[in-house]
């Protein structure tokens, strides 16, 4: 029996040795494909990267149902119409014969971060000639993302006074020759940080989109707040930039940044008309108060103090101080120990105070729509002490300009001149409305017309028909020049004015006479500001039958006769 259980394990080692051998020599081993992957060990974010697959047969069959299937990592673009799953069937990719070698492309576009490992995947599948079992065959190709050409970096003090207002900024730059979209930026802030605005406003108060970001061209996120904590302490700002790709924000550049909280020697302050957050307006008169006081532990001997506006609003022609210093025209006023005594001694908690007066100009010149949202500057320097920046609002400029005639090309007018008791004479009334500083929403024009003033019904341009109103019992016109779209900074300024033209008709009655009859009342334009928060207004004169625009009518023509 020991020997029979002998003989039983040397045949099975005997049969097992052959099965190896055959297998060695079967030609039908999966080895006899071979997948290789070319393509680049390094690429350069968003660029374009190209990989070959070549398939070869080195055996002696012809190999049948080849498939081949092609797998991107992921955060790849591509062009419309592929996926990260690319898959060649059959019927393009055929048998391979022995000897035979099969070339595919692929291309796709990589995101993430600066030495990210990203790792394509290939896999044949495929039948030898008179076999039914299938075999597969992978390979692999890994490419490092080696550069990110985008500057990304914080622009904020090293050192922060407690409490105070202060701004930073994260700037950001393409090296890149080609446009990315759907980007982000997110912020992380230290505790105790309080954000009080941002310049874009963001989603929130820690997420900004970059819409569109083309070669060579580049921005900033300016975030105004203030920080709390102990004299001394190191506050650490993060930010992250990254591509919106299927809904996920994948990640391409982190930053951070500490800075330091340090308490001031002297606290400084101001008041605009009696207001510490005054909204201006064009034609203001300002009457500037800078407090200065002493909150370190020591006093301060022979200061002087510098004020320098900043701003296309100023008339500098106009500043006044009792005790400043400065010459006609120029921008800055110094006061020093000479002018005041609380510069040549502050003691612990002692304040002082400096004042000046400055106009406002009625209106003045913008060149860039890109730079609205209009602010005056006050830059307080007091020397080897400190300095502080103030900025105030300014309320955008509307303008309405209403203009009648009797002599014009676009409806051509009616009746008698000068106007005739119990007769109807037309005229044609122009409305052209501009927005200089900032953006305004819900822009409106109103007018009222006199009770023996009709409109004929007559509008120009068509299409602004459906935005004028007019109200039988109040005698009020209201054109909306633009409702829930924005009048942008600049319209009609730098680029054509919105207008409408309407035709309206006066039957002067016997007691005008000799009078010179109102055809329409003044023109008010309105808005809301989006810089500033606030209702901005304007007015235009009322017109007459005198019509001072039109040179064909003369005063006298406008007189009212029986």
């Amino acid at each position: 029996m020991k020997k029979f259980i002998i003989i039983i394990i040397l045949v099975g080692l005997a049969l097992a040795a052959a099965g190896f051998w055959f297998w060695q020599k079967n030609p039908y081993s999966k080895e006899i494909l071979k997948i290789e992957i070319i393509g680049p060990t390094e690429a350069v974010i968003s660029e374009e990267v190209e990989y070959t697959v070549k398939l070869k047969n080195n055996g002696n069959v012809r190999l049948e149902e080849t498939r081949l299937v092609f797998e991107f990592p992921e955060h790849t673009l591509f062009e419309e119409g592929f996926s990260r799953r690319q898959e060649i069937g059959y019927e393009e990719l055929g048998d391979i014969y022995p000897g035979d070698e099969k070339t595919f492309k692929f291309k796709g576009r990589f995101f993430g971060k600066e030495g990210e490992a990203k790792t394509v995947k290939a896999l044949a599948s495929f039948r030898p000639k008179n076999l039914k079992a299938r075999y597969d065959r992978e390979s692999t190709f890994t490419t490092v993302i080696k550069s990110i050409p985008l500057t990304f970096d914080f622009d904020i003090p090293s050192k922060v006074e407690v409490e105070r207002d202060f701004r930073f900024s994260l700037n950001y730059y393409s090296s890149l020759n080609y446009p990315l979209s759907n980007l982000g930026i997110r912020v992380e802030y230290p505790l105790d940080f309080e954000f009080l605005e941002s310049n874009p406003q963001g989603l929130g108060k820690t997420e900004w989109e970059i819409s569109i970001l083309n070669p060579a061209e580049g921005g900033r996120v300016e975030i105004k707040g203030r920080l709390s904590g102990e004299t001394g302490q190191q506050k650490t700002f993060r930010a992250s930039l990254g591509i919106w790709l299927e809904d996920e924000f994948v990640l391409l550049k982190e930053i951070s940044k500490s800075v330091e909280i340090d308490r001031p020697g002297i606290f400084v302050s101001q008041r605009i008309n009696d207001q510490s957050q005054y909204i201006a307006s064009s034609g203001d008169l300002l009457h500037y108060e800078i407090f200065f006081r002493n909150i370190g532990s020591e006093p301060f001997l022979d200061l002087s103090l510098i004020a320098t506006l900043e701003g296309n609003g100023f008339d500098f022609t106009t500043i006044k101080s009792d005790l400043g210093q400065f010459n006609k025209g120029d921008n800055f006023i110094v006061w020093d120990e000479r002018d005041v005594s609380n510069l040549r001694f502050l003691d612990q908690g002692e304040e002082g105070k400096v004042e000046f007066w400055v106009n406002l100009k009625d209106g003045w010149e913008i060149s860039n729509p890109a730079k609205k949202n209009a602010i005056l500057k006050n830059i307080v320097l007091i020397p080897k002490v400190g300095k502080k920046e103030f900025e105030t609002k300014v309320d955008s400029k509307l303008v309405i300009s209403q203009k009648g005639y009797y002599q014009d090309e676009v409806f051509g007018n009616s009746g008698p001149i000068p106007p005739k008791v119990g007769e109807e004479t037309t005229y044609t009334i122009i409305w052209q409305a501009k927005n200089y500083f900032n953006d305004v929403k819900n822009v409106k024009v109103k007018a009222v017309l006199p009770s023996n003033v009709r409109l004929t019904g007559k509008i120009f341009p068509e299409g602004e028909s459906s935005k004028f109103t007019f109200d039988n019992q109040s005698r009020e016109i209201i054109w909306m020049v633009k409702d829930s779209e924005t009048m942008e900074a600049g319209t009609g300024v730098l680029n054509s004015a919105p207008n409408i033209v309407f035709q309206v008709a006066l039957t002067p009655t016997s007691e005008q006479i000799a009078k010179t009859p109102q055809i329409i009342g003044n023109a008010i334009i309105t808005g809301e500001d989006q810089w500033t928060g606030r209702v901005v207004e304007k007015g235009s004169w009322a017109i007459d039958a005198s019509l001072p625009d039109d040179s064909s009518v003369s005063s006298e023509q406008g007189i009212v006769r029986d």
